[in-house]
């Protein structure tokens, strides 16, 4: 089912993947392995290195030559940034503190085991310290843009009302639409599900795990809750198996059992176990419960509708925020003295750069 909305506010998931690695300061010239300095920071080939390898870990095929070096040097520039703002951090006294390292980062491993944590690092090439590193490095980041940014920034009611007449077309849903969540059970344990509690090695466990599921469910337990313990789809299963909302005709388009499960239900409902077959191969290779979260019907919403001014508040908060955060880096920029010697070097050689 395609995931689309045009009420629902996108959510921003929190980024893990940046690998950056606080720099000690140094006043000396800078050597062969110094690719900048910000404020006579000095930043490393070793460190540019380490966020190259994360970032090419998953590919088919790395990169080399032009794109090998437009990688490190969007790498170089991303790492500038962010020592920039760990200054201005330290003047503002916003560096992230213990507590709240350690807080962000048991929730993060909180829903792997120990050995699949281990393994998930190993695979990105970082260390638990680098790990940590970022962690401090990206809740730094975020206290100074709430503050320095994020704060200050007003919508007013009448910025809602002019948006909603400039574009009242927006919210006129010429067909009903569907806000849906699943849990998710497969026969075979997913590998790119992380959650996957009692895993199921056939169809039979997979039948008595989804049937478990049911049975909490009919006993009053929360779904999102269910959804983000037990179901195996890696896209949904994090957020409580919210799939966002679907179009009548989209919902059309999908399988039959599950398109009838949904056209029954009424909104905060759950469908019964529905069996999800290979149409191919007319095998089982999963089976899931469906809720129907909301229900719109087609039609124009309204300025007065709640939920139609949060959305436009929303929006007008998310671009205005996007705009002045790019205009806070230039401005700090502007007052730090930066030296990119790696960009230089490309330069130099005419593009060639390692």
């Amino acid at each position: 089912m395609k995931k689309s909305s045009i009420l629902r506010r996108s959510a921003t998931a929190f980024s893990t993947g940046i690998l950056l690695v606080t720099l000690a300061a140094c006043n000396s010239q800078p050597g062969g392995d110094v690719m900048a300095t910000v404020d006579g920071r000095k930043i490393f080939r070793t460190d540019v290195d380490k966020y190259y390898d994360n970032n090419v870990a998953a590919a088919q095929q790395a990169p080399t030559g032009e794109q090998a070096t437009a990688l490190r040097l969007n790498i170089l520039h991303q790492m500038i940034d962010d020592e920039i703002l760990m200054r201005r951090a330290e003047k503002l006294g916003l560096l992230a503190t213990e507590e709240e390292v350690d807080r962000k980062y048991n929730e993060y491993k909180a829903p792997f085991s120990q050995e699949e944590f281990d393994k998930r690092l190993k695979d990105k090439k970082i260390t638990l310290a680098d790990f940590k590193r970022d962690i401090r490095r990206s809740i730094t980041v975020e206290k100074v843009m709430n503050k320095e940014v994020s704060s200050k920034i007003d919508v007013k009611d009448q910025d809602i009302t002019d948006y909603y007449n400039a574009h009242k077309g927006e919210f006129n849903l010429i067909e009903p639409t569907y806000h849906l969540a699943q849990i998710m059970v497969t026969p075979a344990p997913n590998p790119q599900a992380h959650n996957q509690n009692d895993k199921a090695q056939n169809e039979a466990e997979a039948r008595k795990k989804v049937q478990m599921v049911q049975n909490r469910l009919d006993s009053g337990d929360d779904f999102a809750t269910l959804a983000m313990k037990y179901s195996e789809d890696p896209e949904t299963s994090g957020n409580g198996g919210d799939l966002g909302t679907v179009q009548e005709s989209g919902l059309r388009g999908t399988d039959p059992a599950t398109r009838d499960a949904v056209m029954k239900l009424k909104p905060g409902q759950y469908s019964p176990i529905i069996s999800v077959f290979n149409p191919q191969t007319k095998q089982a290779v999963g089976f899931r419960i469906v809720k129907l979260v909301a229900k719109e019907p087609a039609g124009q919403r309204e300025l007065s509708d709640p939920r139609v001014q949060q959305a436009i508040r929303s929006q007008l908060h998310d671009r205005r925020e996007q705009l002045l955060k790019a205009a806070y880096y230039e401005v700090l920029r502007d007052n730090a003295k930066v030296e990119n010697y790696y960009a230089k070097q490309v330069l130099d050689s005419n593009g060639v750069g390692k």
